[in-house]
């Protein structure tokens, strides 16, 4: 017998040998919202008896360990007292999470033909383990289910997050309450039933724009920054109504469309916040309060969550009180009002979440709030209201459409005024013009004004010129300019007209906000 010969049946032996003792399962890791492939590998080999764990977990992957080891013990099977190897390929990429539990847990009871090694091989699974051996929620379900439908792989998660995971449409979904549970569907003792989709999530009613007296020309600025989703400013004293206006905006806005609503429930998702797997079908509306950090508006922190401008994401992100949020939370805000999504930067990755979010800012006239108003502004006006003001830095401030100055409305149209317009009416009018929008950029295009590119908006000529002129005279800079014309075109929409013309622009105009 040769050489050669020896050492192949050798290594053929050896292979057969360590695939009697190896199992496989899937599972996921996330970057943003993209599901990244991740595949358990266990090896059960001769040895001092231990459980080892590799593939740069994070310390609550870590710990799955002994989550599996009790859970184990609550079922009453033993690990075998030789070395457990398990392995989490790709080795160089980090895993975070509790979720890796069930992967672990199903990889192991495969190796230890407790479990179909091959069958386990066609899903992906992910949940947290109890010390009992039951399944607790996770983030991440929809997500991971798009990812193992677009593997043709099935999808093993907690119970309570079937429903979620059911909307990945034709794919496999076993959602069992516990361990038990699934090795007995899987040993054709018990069945599990295939879990129906969540349905649609309930949103609180947004209050009323009939509630607002007066206040016209605020009420026309609310309505042109719903029909093209733009930026809006809102300044005025205390109590004037910034804060009651911003509330009213979400119930001017349409329902999302699909591929929308997918998205903004992918990110509610891998945050741990979709609420009982329900897909968001309505506009999102986050109003961070004005201590928030940095990493709390723009994502971040141990674990890279997406922050508030992402989980505005096709919603509405109330600001108040924006002078007083920390300068550098403001400034993380440039990039995402442009291109509509934000990264996280870490030393060993780099995340980056959507953030196509409509911002709403209010903001007092200066710091004591009275600028203009004898008898009650400081002493220090009008520099108070300088320096107060460049608080915001001139770059944010340029990202911003529509600028409304309010003033409190008198006591006669408090008690006198007849209700406003219902919300219902100005959405009607605002459906109607994102539908314009709809049908000129096409399913591929952007889904509003505010996303429109300058070369999309045609200007008629004589409001081509008004816009140069006032361009001039107004120093604005071109991204002025075009935000500007992206604010006519709304206003264009809301008027049934086709081209944009003078008075479309002039109306624009009057709302941009001047140095």
């Amino acid at each position: 017998m040769s050489l050669f010969t020896i050492i192949s049946d050798t290594l053929a032996m050896t292979k057969r040998a360590q695939s009697s003792t190896m199992a496989i399962a899937n599972t996921f890791a996330f970057n943003g919202i993209e599901a990244l492939p991740v595949e358990v590998q266990v090896q059960i080999a001769p040895g001092t008896p231990a459980l080892v764990l590799v593939g740069l977990p994070d310390k609550a992957v870590g710990e799955a360990r002994e989550r599996v080891r009790a859970a184990f013990a609550a079922m009453g099977v033993s690990l075998p007292l030789k070395r457990v190897l398990i392995n989490l390929k790709p080795a160089d990429l980090l895993k975070e999470g509790s979720h890796f539990d069930l992967p672990l847990a199903l990889c192991l009871l495969a190796a230890m033909d407790i479990l179909p090694r091959d069958e386990i091989a066609g899903y992906a699974a992910l949940g947290e383990l109890s010390l009992d051996g039951s399944l607790n929620p996770v983030a991440g379900v929809l997500p991971a289910a798009i990812g193992a439908s677009a593997r043709d792989m099935g999808l093993i998660c907690p119970a309570s997050q079937g429903g979620e995971a059911a909307w990945a449409g034709r794919i496999e979904v076993l959602a069992p309450t516990d361990l038990i549970s699934l090795i007995n569907h899987f040993r054709g003792t018990q069945v599990l039933t295939p879990p129906d989709t969540a349905g649609v999530a309930e949103v609180p009613a947004a209050p009323d724009m009939s509630d607002v007296k007066g206040m016209e020309t605020a009420r026309r600025a609310l309505e042109i920054a719903a029909a093209g989703g733009h930026n809006v400013l809102l300044v005025g004293p205390p109590g004037a109504g910034k804060s009651m206006l911003a509330a009213r905006l979400p119930g001017l806005l349409p329902d999302l469309d699909p591929r929308s609503a997918l998205d903004v429930s992918m990110i509610h998702s891998v945050a741990g916040m979709l609420d009982g797997g329900r897909l968001v079908m309505r506009p999102p509306f986050r109003e961070p309060h004005h201590s928030a950090s940095q990493a709390a508006l723009s994502g971040g922190g141990h674990r890279a969550r997406p922050g508030e401008v992402s989980l505005a994401h096709r919603g509405v992100l109330f600001l108040d009180e924006l002078p007083e949020f920390p300068r550098q939370a403001l400034e993380a805000l440039r990039q995402p009002m442009e291109s509509g999504r934000t990264t996280v930067s870490r030393a060993s990755a780099h995340i980056t979440y959507p953030a196509r979010f409509q911002l709403v800012a209010a903001m007092n006239p200066c710091r004591c709030g009275y600028l203009g108003q004898a008898g009650r502004e400081c002493g220090r006006a009008p520099r108070c209201g300088e320096d107060y003001r460049n608080r915001v830095s001139g770059p944010v401030l340029d990202r911003i459409d529509l600028a409304v100055d309010i003033q409190p409305v008198t006591a006669a149209e408090l008690s006198r005024a007849p209700a406003g317009e219902a919300s219902s009416a100005i959405a009607e009018r605002v459906g109607r013009a994102r539908k314009v929008q709809a049908e000129r950029y096409g399913a591929d295009g952007p889904v509003c004004n505010a996303e429109a590119d300058g070369k999309l908006i045609r200007l008629l000529p004589d409001a081509q010129t008004l816009l140069e002129q006032a361009m001039e005279r107004l120093l604005l800079s071109p991204r002025g300019y075009v935000r500007t014309t992206r604010v006519a075109r709304t206003i264009a929409d809301l008027a049934g007209a086709e081209a944009v013309g003078r008075v479309h622009v002039a109306e624009a105009l009057a709302y941009r906000l001047r140095g």
